[in-house]
């Protein structure tokens, strides 16, 4: 697959599409070949390139740092013990500043969602025809390998992340302070109808936030990635132009991908604050 053998519309359609499976009208189960086919698989259906991608490296990850903590030594670390204990310090440093409450589960999921959504973001940085190109090659229609780029995957993770933010409100403060804070602040039990249209755009509010500003950011970086991709098929001058700006994009990018991964962990834990307290 490459910018040439397509129009810049067609090329950038390709890319912008994922390897979907789901049962047909007709009531087959099969890839989609196109976008069309996806759209009529609906809601029943499975975004294979993102599962895969987010599920190996979620287990990189865990693979890691569990050798790295079993490998760890007192005496003269070597350079991954020494990478995963600042990432370690880092997040639990995060943690203790944004986090008032007592609760030994807010650390590690606070590092999971850090690690495993750098990781999923870092995949951008690879050359945008590397794998589509290979997939497309083996006879794999399409292939998105940035999971963040897809809002199933956002929105899973800050589903995940909300549902923990209601279970902690009910944990700590009851059903009845936890109905409370939604009915009677801010403006006390005659403004009911008010608080609890103002308390429930918030509260729902928390993952929908989460999850776009996720995706919004990784998406549009991937689409830069493909525009600039596009340049190289216009010519020396313009394949020049294009490199250049492929490896300044790479590298600012570099800090886009930590700082959403950074602001996604932040949020969770100032949500799972906000759980813990009685008034907010």
């Amino acid at each position: 697959m490459s910018a040439e053998a397509h129009t810049s519309t067609e090329y950038i359609k390709h890319h912008l599409e994922h390897l979907t499976y789901g049962q047909m009208p007709d009531g087959t189960w099969a890839i989609a070949q196109n976008a069309e086919q996806a759209r009529e698989m609906g809601f029943m259906s499975v975004n294979l390139d993102t599962m895969v991608f987010s599920i190996v490296l979620g287990v990189l990850f865990l693979y890691l740092f569990h050798l790295v903590a079993k490998r760890a030594t007192a005496s003269v670390p070597g350079s991954m013990q020494n990478f995963v204990e600042w990432v370690v310090e880092f997040v639990d440093n995060s943690v203790r500043g944004s986090f008032t409450g007592r609760n030994p589960m807010v650390a590690p999921l606070a590092l999971t969602l850090f690690a495993w959504i750098f990781l999923m973001n870092a995949m951008d940085l690879l050359p945008v025809d590397w794998l589509p190109g290979l997939a497309v090659a083996m006879g794999i229609p399409f292939m998105k390998v940035v999971p963040t780029t897809d809002p199933n995957a956002t929105f899973g993770m800050s589903i995940g992340v909300f549902l923990m933010v209601l279970y902690y409100s009910i944990k700590i403060k009851g059903i009845g302070g936890f109905v409370g804070e939604l009915t009677l602040q801010p403006f006390g039990k005659w403004g009911m109808p008010a608080n609890l249209l103002l308390e429930g755009v918030n509260l729902i509010a928390k993952p929908v936030s989460l999850a776009l500003r996720l995706f919004g950011n990784m998406y549009a970086g991937e689409m830069i990635f493909i525009l600039i991709a596009i340049m190289f098929s216009g010519g020396a001058v313009l394949a020049l132009t294009g490199g250049v700006l492929q490896w300044a994009w790479a590298v600012f990018h570099i800090l886009i991908i930590t700082l959403q991964a950074f602001i996604f962990m932040i949020l969770t834990i100032v949500y799972l604050d906000m759980a813990h307290q009685e008034h907010h």
